[in-house]
């Protein structure tokens, strides 16, 4: 019988680490949550550069191309890279932490954040959306987390800072979510550099990884990102402006498009 690294995985950590699995259940009843699990999803995988600073061209950018991706037929999740909305500004010398609240989005009232929800409610599909986000007087770098009702089910704060990055207030969380395809979890550009945070969300019962991002990519992330795969039995969809990446539960490449006249990829896993 073949070696199931993530259920060994899960009884290990059984002890130290909760599995803490947050419902992902629209505001209103959808059918697609009483199915069995779904073996395999289509994944659609937003490969353009922002401008930086420019939220509304950005916006405006990616609902041109989720116009394309409806076009491409049905996909199961579309993962944009990391801080779409506002270009990943806190890399400007030009903007300052206290500056970092001007590309910031309550994601309850903000018209990008609506304008995304109202295309995952059309399209039925689930959305992992990169942005700036504001709370209180704190500022994080976030994933947005649509499912197929369009309803926000999930807000995931990148954990690990560096550099340009402590502009941002540390996310505080690894939660993992169910879904029709099963459970998921969400890391952020350099999490993924720790091993720790995806051997965590695997211990909560993860199978797949979404993965937005905007720093390194190339041979090094190629390699990291089998690694990490590899060694707990699950999928990764590394998500970044000039790649989009996949990674198998066996550490093998499953897309790797560096295609700059590519502006998404549609693979399944």
């Amino acid at each position: 019988m073949e070696f199931d690294r993530r259920s060994f995985l899960r009884t290990a950590g059984a002890i130290g680490i909760g599995a803490r699995v947050v419902p992902a259940k629209p505001e209103t009843p959808n059918k697609a949550d009483s199915k069995p699990h779904l073996s395999k999803i289509r994944v659609a995988q937003i490969k353009v550069y922002p401008e930086k600073g420019k939220m509304k061209a950005n916006h405006h950018k990616l609902m041109a191309i989720l116009g394309d991706v409806a076009k491409s037929g049905d996909v199961d999740v579309v993962v944009t890279p990391e801080g779409f909305l506002d270009g990943y500004v806190s890399t400007e010398k030009s903007v300052a932490k206290e500056d970092m609240i001007n590309y910031a989005i309550d994601p309850q009232k903000s018209e990008y954040a609506q304008g995304v929800s109202s295309w995952a409610r059309r399209k039925k599909a689930w959305v992992v959306f990169g942005c700036t986000r504001k709370a209180k007087d704190a500022v994080f770098n976030t994933a947005l987390i649509y499912n197929r009702g369009g309803a926000l089910v999930g807000m995931y704060d990148k954990l690990h800072l560096q550099n340009h990055d402590h502009k941002y207030t540390p996310g505080n969380h690894l939660d993992v979510y169910d879904s029709d395809f099963g459970p998921f979890g969400v890391m952020i550009c350099a999490d993924r550099r720790w091993p720790e945070t995806s051997r965590t969300l695997t211990l909560k019962g993860t199978r797949v990884i979404f993965n937005p991002t905007y720093g390194m990519h190339g041979d090094l992330n190629l390699c990291m990102m089998r690694t990490r795969s590899y060694e707990n039995g699950i999928f990764i969809v590394f998500t970044h402006p000039g790649q989009a990446l996949i990674t198998d539960p066996r550490g093998r490449v499953a897309c790797n498009n560096e295609d700059e006249e590519k502006t998404y990829i549609i693979r399944a896993c």
